[in-house]
């Protein structure tokens, strides 16, 4: 055993970043919507804070909450070019990996992808729409519209005057309201059609299909080329119904369906065996209705946290 006496800077430091952690890990997985690439970008926030903390004669950080997430944020930023890299060559259509916790609100376990459930989630389809922003203009949106960031604060993170951070506000607000809607279905009802779809899906009964589907449905399938999934989204409520219809015979059999959380919302996850095959997560129309969008995530490598 080493007879060094534990460092207080160290402690100190290790301290107040745990407790921010939950914070900046629901900050940058909504800017990236990559678990793996948000515990790189924590892990590089990490290395900067200590070797900030405990450098010699360094000036005292007297608001650490706000240096920590600029310092994440810039971090997220500086990965969205790696991230648009590997995109361009990922097989079929790209979904954010889902975070996946409890259906109720009992305790869990305190891990990455757990906690940012805890904490500010961002929808499946909401996530689904903000990769069509540019990195900056999901920057602010993420730390506007869903951390409650002033103007002003968010200028300071990334460095640009507030009338361009406004700019910018604007411009993303305009382009997620024109394709996403603010409205969030009843999680009830949500859980409820989520149950009829799957078991009308897994079963192959067209009919139910036809009638639990929205016309302009559309049809996500990440596979990333190593699980069943399509080369692009698939619109249209026919064409998806007779899709799940003929696929059932070969893909429901033997799944076990589990409800959980994803993203925040009541979705559910199919196992074979032991094993995840696939998270499946609905976007409802505002009435609550009919499905209007289904985002099938079977990718292995982002299913690899799902238990």
């Amino acid at each position: 055993m080493s007879d060094t006496p534990p460092d207080p800077v160290a402690n100190t430091a290790t301290q107040v970043f745990n407790d921010h952690r939950e914070l900046l890990f629901s900050i940058v997985y909504n800017m990236l919507g990559s678990v793996a690439d948000t515990e790189d970008v924590l892990q590089e926030t990490w290395l900067s804070w200590t070797s900030r903390s405990q450098a010699p004669d360094t000036e005292r950080i007297d608001h650490p909450r706000a240096y920590l997430v600029r310092i994440a944020v810039n971090g997220a930023l500086s990965h969205q070019a790696l991230l648009s890299r590997r995109r361009e060559a990922y097989v079929g259509p790209w979904l954010p990996e889902p975070l996946v916790g409890p259906l109720t609100d009992t305790p869990a376990p305190d891990d990455a992808a757990d906690a940012a459930v805890r904490a500010e989630s961002v929808s499946m389809a909401l996530l689904v729409v903000l990769e069509t922003l540019t990195p900056l203009e999901r920057a602010v949106f993420v730390l506007h519209e869903v951390f409650g960031y002033a103007h002003t604060e968010i200028a300071r993170i990334l460095g640009r005057s507030p009338s361009a951070i406004r700019q910018l506000a604007h411009r993303a607000r305009e382009h997620v309201h024109a394709r996403r809607p603010r409205y969030e279905p009843d999680p009830q009802v949500r859980q409820q059609v989520t149950e009829r779809f799957l078991a009308a899906a897994l079963g192959g009964d067209l009919e139910a299909l036809l009638q639990i589907l929205a016309p302009e449905v559309t049809l996500w399938g990440d596979g990333g080329g190593k699980a069943a999934g399509g080369l692009r989204p698939l619109h249209g409520r026919d064409k998806v119904a007779r899709l799940l219809a003929a696929l059932a015979p070969h893909s429901g059999a033997g799944l076990e369906i589990a409800y959980r959380r994803v993203n925040g919302a009541p979705s559910a996850l199919l196992f074979a065996g032991d094993t995840p095959f696939a998270v499946l997560v609905l976007d409802l129309t505002p009435d609550g209705d009919q499905v209007c969008g289904i985002y099938a995530i079977a990718n292995p490598d982002k299913l690899s946290h799902v238990g």
